[in-house]
């Protein structure tokens, strides 16, 4: 189903809707960047609402990457962060009238998660070398080859986890709000942009936690 608003009606078909939400996600891609040049230019001694605001927001970030990678994880937070950024952005970008969220095509939503996926198996390989494998085997040896399989499963779920979870609660929030949007075409559905904007905002969190939890994984020494 279309959005009844959606600017894409004014390309040619043959482009695809695929191709749309690659366009949309340059626009985040843009957005994020302008962002984080305001952001780098924000130095000032007393901070004014808007250096307090990335301030509180990197702080948040930074203190959660800390809580659950540790202080070897600190390198690793910027990455999260950003990734974090660029989800949130997509989320919302689909509350506006005319555009879609990113994140509400698959294709968007599994290429952070797969980022997320070989960024935590770099860093396990890096911090363990060979002793990594440890992390798939398990504390008996002898069920070490079935639990390497297990491992090796639960490990390939995660990429899909993240996206999925993402793409269907982004999908599913637009489809709402298009729904209500075509019942009551001359009153905006207020309600559920606001619930939108905070559901999409409880997304990137995730995102983000639960990178960390995997980074956290890696970082670890196998029992």
């Amino acid at each position: 189903m279309e959005h009844p608003l959606n600017i894409s009606m004014l390309f040619p078909a043959d482009i695809g809707h695929t191709y749309w939400h690659v366009m949309m996600t340059f626009l985040v891609m843009l957005f994020t960047l302008f962002l984080g040049s305001i952001a780098s230019r924000q130095g000032s001694e007393i901070p004014g609402r808007t250096q307090g605001a990335f301030e509180m927001a990197v702080g948040a970030v930074y203190n959660m990457g800390v809580e659950l990678m540790g202080e070897e994880g600190k390198p690793y937070i910027p990455l999260i962060f950003g990734i974090g950024v660029y989800v949130l952005f997509s989320n919302w970008m689909g509350l506006i009238p005319g555009f879609l969220a990113p994140t509400s095509n698959l294709n968007s939503t599994i290429a952070p998660a797969l980022v997320v996926f070989f960024t935590y198996q770099a860093i396990g390989i890096k911090k363990h070398g060979a002793h990594y494998i440890k992390h798939f085997l398990g504390p008996v040896a002898f069920l070490a080859p079935l639990m390497f399989i297990i491992e090796v499963i639960g490990h390939l779920a995660r990429p899909m986890s993240l996206s999925m979870r993402l793409f269907g609660n982004v999908f599913g929030e637009e489809l709402v709000i298009v729904i209500l949007f075509m019942l009551v075409p001359f009153l905006i559905p207020l309600p559920m942009v606001m619930l939108g904007m905070f559901t999409g905002a409880l997304q990137a969190y995730v995102f983000m936690m639960l990178s960390m939890i995997y980074i956290s994984g890696a970082l670890e020494e196998a029992h």
